[in-house]
């Protein structure tokens, strides 16, 4: 291809934290350009958003409906590729399946649906239509994520017996969303917008899916509590669950909003029969690799002693930084490079693309809903639906 991929968006307009984010990584490696948006749930507040990213009047909607209605009219040469949507989880479903239909591809903002009836009817959508999907799952796209998945899965470390991971946030320690204190706060605690849970569904549900990418094993069932520690809050602020892994693996999966002095604390411990890896979110670019019969070693992004799935997400040089945005930035690099491909008309096979697609999804949503269900059920032990 000789241009850049066209974007859309859904959301992400003034005062949305997550909108902006999306908009420097997918721009981050000059193969993506935002043309168009359906910013706001008010027409008004969405052509204001459009006016401050400069984008011309025409191409600001006042709803993902009449986007994708006018864009899909426009000549193939100017019409958007695909559509970003970084809406509260409320709209995901409908505006996903709504952009299918439409004939566009899809990147959208996890978790991916409010139920898993949902996320499974999208999951066939995706199939009938044969558009690309991408669930940004972040975290995933660090180098040294990469590196640790390709330890433990190459075989290397031998067969996983424990995970441990762990996401400890303090930011909902106090009720930030009484009296519209905070916006980002207020949508993920109220079950209109969020679904059944607060805490696991915004960030259980990335150690979920970390652990289920470094490690290649599918979570088989699992025992959780769930817990509201701030009085009038009516979603979980903190959840602890005991997980059973295919080939025999146990895991331990912690989340808590309400951890004080924590920041994004997001981390993972793999123990195999020949070693640990370990690796931090707050020290992204170093991966902890101990060895049962020989030294342990400090793996860090940008040395020759990395491998490719490594190297090939790395921006800088050596000892130069790189974090959030970049690691965001990979997953758009590699749902671009996939789907360049099939609009030059080459065959994709976008089970082996690296970035998370629907089937990240339905996982997720199978995760929570056993989660919601095990932790009111006598019966603690919930089967995860395949």
């Amino acid at each position: 291809m000789n241009r850049k991929l066209r974007m859309g968006m859904i959301g992400g307009g003034i005062g949305a934290f997550i909108g902006n984010v999306h908009r420097i990584a997918a721009q981050m490696d000059g193969k993506i350009e935002l043309v168009c948006g359906a910013f706001s749930s008010t027409p008004e507040k969405s052509k204001e958003s459009g006016k401050q990213l400069l984008l011309p009047n025409n191409r600001v909607y006042g709803s993902y409906k009449e986007m994708f209605q006018k864009e899909a009219k426009l000549p193939a040469d100017q019409r958007m590729d695909f559509v970003t949507i970084v809406t509260p989880n409320n709209v995901h479903y409908d505006a996903a399946m709504s952009a299918l239909s439409a004939g566009f591809h899809v990147v959208c903002d996890k978790p991916m649906t409010m139920t898993l009836a949902e996320a499974k009817r999208l999951q066939t959508k995706v199939k009938q239509t044969k558009q690309l999907f991408c669930l940004t799952h972040n975290y995933t796209g660090y180098p040294m994520v990469k590196e640790a998945r390709s330890l433990v899965r190459g075989g290397q470390m031998g067969r996983v017996r424990k995970v441990v991971v762990e996401y400890p946030q303090g930011w909902l320690a106090d009720r930030i969303e009484r009296n519209n204190r905070q916006k980002q706060a207020i949508w993920r605690t109220d079950p209109k917008k969020a679904g059944s849970s607060c805490c696991m569904g915004d960030i259980g549900s990335h150690c979920e899916n970390l652990a289920e990418y470094v490690t290649g094993l599918n979570i088989s069932e699992l025992c959780s509590d769930l817990t509201t520690f701030v009085k009038g809050r009516i979603l979980d602020d903190d959840g602890s669950v005991l997980l059973r892994m295919q080939g025999g693996a146990k895991g331990i999966l912690w989340a808590s909003q309400i951890a004080v002095g924590q920041e994004n604390s997001l981390n993972i411990r793999v123990y195999c029969e020949k070693g640990t890896i370990e690796w931090h979110q707050e020290e992204p670019n170093t991966l902890i690799v101990r060895w049962a019969h020989k030294a342990p070693e400090m793996r860090r992004t940008s040395t020759a002693f990395v491998g490719k799935a490594a190297t090939n997400n790395v921006r800088t040089p050596a000892g130069h930084p790189e974090g959030f945005l970049e690691a965001f930035g990979n997953i758009y690099k590699a749902f671009a490079q996939t789907l360049e491909k099939k609009l030059n008309g080459k065959k994709v096979d976008e089970s082996k693309a690296d970035y998370p697609t629907v089937t990240s999804g339905v996982r997720g949503m199978a995760f929570l809903e056993a989660v919601v269900k095990s932790n009111t059920s006598k019966n603690k032990w919930v089967r995860v639906s395949k």
